[in-house]
């Protein structure tokens, strides 16, 4: 009894950490941070968000759907949300005229920085 008790132990301790700490959000995958990029003159960018692991249902077929990551490019200004509470993004210009700024929300937290020179990166994080 007790080899079985310390094998479980021993195999749980082994699992890895991100396995564990994945949140199932369902169909709620817009339920987390709030995301903006700014681009007053129209410019282009790309922008990509990393958070904790989430499980999001895709589709009725695709249920467990497993996500850390939102890679999304456009021109001008966009808003968004991510599946979770934590996370950090960043944006690029790619090209066009005026800056490009990010921002994201987490209660009365709000983080945001900018560039306005191509193939320069801008970055932030809540955690």
């Amino acid at each position: 009894m007790t080899r079985a008790i310390a094998a479980a132990a021993a195999m749980l301790a082994g699992a890895p950490v991100d396995a564990l700490a994945q949140t199932d959000v369902g169909t709620n995958y817009e339920g987390g941070l709030y995301w903006h990029v700014a681009a007053p003159g129209g410019a282009a960018w790309t922008l990509e968000c990393r958070f904790r692991s989430a499980i999001i249902a895709t589709s009725r077929y695709d249920t467990r759907h497993w996500v850390n990551r939102l890679r999304t490019r456009g021109r001008g200004p966009q808003a968004g949300r991510l599946p979770v509470d934590n996370g950090d993004c960043s944006v690029t210009k790619t090209g066009g005229a005026g800056p490009v700024g990010i921002a994201i929300v987490r209660g009365t937290d709000v983080v945001a920085d900018g560039t306005s020179a191509v193939g320069v990166r801008a970055a932030v994080g809540v955690f």
